[in-house]
């Protein structure tokens, strides 16, 4: 298991929120911005913080001082997917990434853009194949 997948098993769901606010917003942000920003969430500043530091110690974000202490990720959204993704083929479809995708077309989960798209990226991963 890299680094970046221990980091992404070790993240919980609150914290997993955080990053998700840092990724979309893609610049550092200070506690109490990001606190504005998750507002909806009814959390205290108090436990901003607390979520913050404990992605800081887990090596998912990181702070650095400017007018204030900012936070950037260090796990990118493109590692958590992969991870996520990864421990649900895994722990779900007993390692099997064809069950996954045969469960959301018969769950009706993927729309017909949805598997045009998916054709077109099975189109070019055997074109760069041959």
């Amino acid at each position: 298991m890299t680094e970046l997948q221990q980091v992404a098993r070790r993240v919980s769901a609150s914290e997993l929120t955080v990053l998700e606010v840092l990724w979309r917003e893609a610049r550092p942000l200070s506690v109490a911005e990001l606190h504005g920003l998750l507002a909806g969430r009814g959390w205290e500043l108090s436990t901003v913080k607390t979520l913050l530091r404990r992605l800081c110690e887990k090596g998912a974000a990181a702070a650095e001082k400017r007018d204030v202490l900012r936070y950037t990720p260090l796990l990118s959204e493109r590692d958590y997917r992969t991870h996520a993704t990864e421990t649900l083929v895994e722990r779900v479809f007993h390692g099997s990434a064809r069950a996954l995708v045969a469960s959301l077309v018969r769950e009706q989960r993927l729309s017909r853009e949805d598997l045009a798209e998916l054709m077109d990226v099975l189109q070019e991963e055997e074109e760069r194949d041959v």
